[in-house]
């Protein structure tokens, strides 16, 4: 065939002009032809493990314009027997693309796991990704085998890459025993990492951890992962009977499911038997544990807690975030002197993110330090995002529209066109094979050369995307953007006729719509969760059936959500029954939306709070980053949609308990 008697150089060439000139229409997914099919069919093989049937199937997909997703996918279902050679032809015949990358990703996993030293050595200089935790720690341990002297780079490197890792790894948990062993990282490092993972419920990496340094203890921690309470009742004195550090992880797993019984036992019986330090974590978790619950209480609670730890820098990021979240809703006025202590007790990394650069900043002119807080607030204030809008009108400014980047050369677009790693994720994304495409642009544009993409070339992708009106993608890619922003790529008004009258007809303003659906689904058409909602409003079908019916809307089926006008009415309708239901807070709508009604129905009960606030304590990570980016998504379209300046603080408003005059609510599903 053609391919074996190309150099990878010309190959890629000949490749990218032919993919480009072959690029399917929109709409090819509907209808696609055989060669397509034959690539769809290879995927649906892979993701069954079928191997032999991969195998069978590769010289047919031979010239195809996805052909290297195909040899990836067939090479990889079989790669823990592959042997080298195979691995070294692979490379070669699809050198520079993600999919050589990617089996170099995954080539390097299976090295690391052989302990094949010397093959990893040669193979990890090469790979361009470098955004996988494991393959980085495998890279650590090889170089940590090359010189055994302390080196304090080496060790913090693989203490944050495991303490990333949710699930147990090979990894990162091998390069922790050898730097344990070689007295580079200490026996607290691995206890915290074994309380980590047993906070998260990940009991295997909770074993793994304790094998490093206590192999004797791996079954206790089994019986206390069990039944923490059993545990603790059958233990009498740390230390004679138990390793102390095995009671810090019981009250650690107690915590996690009722915080108040393990703060009993604390308090009772093991305080004086623990460290300072571990006294302090199990402090912090407990604190953790009684903020997330966002009651008219629990932020007093939380603090009463978090008042009995010694030693703030003893406490995670994690646990530092909801101590300055329930400082700030605790009493009738934030304790600002305590968001200050908590913030500044965090990571320097975690303490520059906007979040708590506004929050410190808040606190700071709350104890009359302007001038600190000022500096603060002019290195987030733009109109970037949630709290970088909150810091421009803290400094007096409003939102407004950014002036657009110089038009694109044709140079510029050609570059973008012909690019083949773009041209085979439009490709990928076009015949149905989403994932993949997604995961190919978002490597063309971000891993594929070092620092990424520039920002013309960015912008240059971003116009492609709008142009092929795969959305998704032109906002992420135009997102990437530091020095200039092209607000028209960022937040793409489609379907704008019938976005704007469907919003009119039930008196919700059209910026807020488009807010949500860029959250939701970015203009997905065929967007589904794993929970069932479809579309570009992301409707559940058990709320659609209830809103077509209180809208009159007869003959409605659930397969109708696919339809863009039925998803757009059906939408549009149920977030105004929430909003007013809500007394018109966009940001609980916007709660109710995402998480169902009844959660902010109770997380309202409380102090009457700046919806700021209310929203950066909202329990759920998922629902917390959904209405601040839907609010601040809001505010930009806003700007676009009217051309005048707009205030974020405005449509925040405040939260608090609903009033008792209001009429009943709602009974929304």
């Amino acid at each position: 065939m053609l391919y074996k008697f190309l150099s990878s150089t010309a190959f890629s060439a000949v490749f990218s002009a032919a993919l480009v000139a072959g690029l399917p229409s929109p709409v090819a997914a509907q209808s696609l032809s055989s060669a397509d099919s034959l690539i769809v069919d290879m995927n649906k093989a892979f993701k069954r493990g079928d191997k032999a049937r991969l195998t069978q199937m590769l010289p047919q997909a031979r010239g195809h314009a996805l052909e290297a997703w195909a040899a990836y996918w067939e090479l990889r279902a079989r790669l823990g027997e592959a042997n080298s050679q195979d691995v070294q032809d692979f490379f070669t015949r699809y050198a520079g693309t993600y999919q050589e990358d990617r089996m170099r990703n995954d080539w390097l996993l299976v090295l690391g796991q052989r302990r094949d030293w010397a093959g990893f050595a040669a193979e990890y200089p090469k790979y361009r990704m470098n955004d996988d935790r494991e393959v980085r720690c495998y890279a650590l341990l090889v170089e940590h085998t090359k010189n055994f002297l302390p080196d304090s780079r080496l060790p913090e490197e693989v203490r944050k890459n495991w303490y990333a890792q949710r699930e147990a790894d090979d990894g990162c948990t091998t390069a922790a025993d050898r730097l344990v062993g070689s007295k580079n990282l200490t026996q607290l490092d691995v206890w915290q990492k074994a309380r980590l993972a047993t906070e998260a419920g990940r009991s295997r990496a909770t074993r793994d951890a304790v094998q490093i340094v206590a192999p004797e203890a791996v079954p206790m921690v089994t019986e206390l992962s069990a039944n923490p309470v059993k545990f603790l009742s059958d233990k009498y004195l740390a230390i004679r009977t138990v390793r102390k550090e095995l009671i810090t992880l019981a009250l650690v797993k107690l915590a996690t499911s009722d915080a108040e019984s393990a703060a009993a036992q604390l308090s009772n019986k093991w305080a004086v038997q623990l460290s300072a330090e571990e006294r302090n974590w199990v402090w912090g978790l407990i604190g953790k544990q009684v903020a997330t619950r966002l009651g008219s209480q629990s932020a007093n609670d939380a603090m009463y807690y978090f008042s009995k730890v010694s030693k703030d820098t003893d406490l995670t990021d994690d646990m530092l975030a909801w101590k300055t979240r329930a400082a700030l809703r605790a009493g009738t006025q934030p304790q600002w002197p305590e968001v200050l202590k908590a913030v500044n007790a965090m990571s320097d990394e975690v303490r520059q993110d906007a979040t708590w650069t506004y929050w410190k900043a808040r606190a700071l002119i709350a104890t009359s330090q302007r001038a600190e807080a000022t500096t603060l607030l002019q290195s987030i204030a733009s109109v970037r995002g949630f709290y970088e809008q909150l810091a421009l009108e803290e400094l007096g400014q409003k939102i407004t529209v950014p002036a657009k980047p110089s038009s694109l050369s044709n140079s510029e677009k050609e570059s973008a066109r012909l690019n083949p790693g773009l041209s085979r994720a439009i490709y990928a994304i076009q015949i149905g094979l989403r994932p993949e495409g997604v995961r190919e642009w978002n490597y063309s544009i971000s891993l594929h050369q070092k620092s990424g993409m520039s920002e013309r070339e960015l912008l240059a992708a971003a116009q492609l995307a709008c142009e092929r009106q795969l959305w998704d993608r032109c906002i992420n890619t135009s997102e990437r953007t530091k020095n200039v922003m092209d607000f028209e790529q960022r937040f793409p008004t489609p379907f704008r006729e019938l976005v704007v009258k469907r919003s009119q007809d039930v008196n919700l303003d059209p910026a807020y719509v488009y807010g949500l659906i860029r959250q939701e689904s970015r203009f997905v058409m065929d967007a589904r969760s794993g929970v069932g909602a479809s579309g570009l409003m992301q409707v559940m079908p058990t709320t659609a059936r209830w809103t077509a019916k209180k809208i009159g809307l007869t003959k409605f089926t659930p397969d109708q959500l696919s339809d863009r006008d039925t998803n757009i009415t059906i939408g549009t309708a149920y977030l105004k029954l929430a909003l007013d239901d809500l007394g018109g807070s966009m940001a609980m709508a916007a709660a109710a939306y995402n998480a169902g009604p009844s959660r902010p129905r109770a997380w309202r009960n409380g102090p009457v709070l700046e919806a700021a606030i209310w929203a950066e304590n909202v329990p759920f990570a998922e629902t917390r980053d959904y209405i601040k980016k839907v609010l601040s998504n809001t505010t930009s379209y806003a700007a676009l949609l009217t051309g005048q300046p707009q205030s974020l603080k405005a449509r925040l408003g405040q939260v608090g308990p609903r009033d008792i005059a209001a009429p009943p609510e709602e009974k929304l599903p």
